[in-house]
């Protein structure tokens, strides 16, 4: 019995090709190595603190600037 889902064009018609697109899918998703609870916190860990750091960075740089900035006006 021949395949229905091929057209005379030599594709596969619509359906069949969703239907290879969630196999595919479906397959992919059998080789995730997903990550354990322990290293999931320790990523979100060091995200926070790399964040904290980065946001005391900017803070200091922000009042050095407005700091220059305020004391060069007032000479003017």
């Amino acid at each position: 019995m021949a395949n229905t889902n091929i057209k005379k064009d030599g594709k596969p018609g619509f359906f069949a090709r969703i239907t290879h697109s969630f196999r595919a899918v479906k397959s992919e998703m059998k080789k995730v190595v997903w990550p354990t609870k322990k290293q999931v916190l320790n990523n979100t860990l060091v995200v926070l603190a790399f964040v904290g750091v980065c946001g005391v960075f900017i803070w200091g740089l922000d009042s050095i600037i407005h700091l220059a900035t305020n004391t060069l006006f007032n000479l003017l």
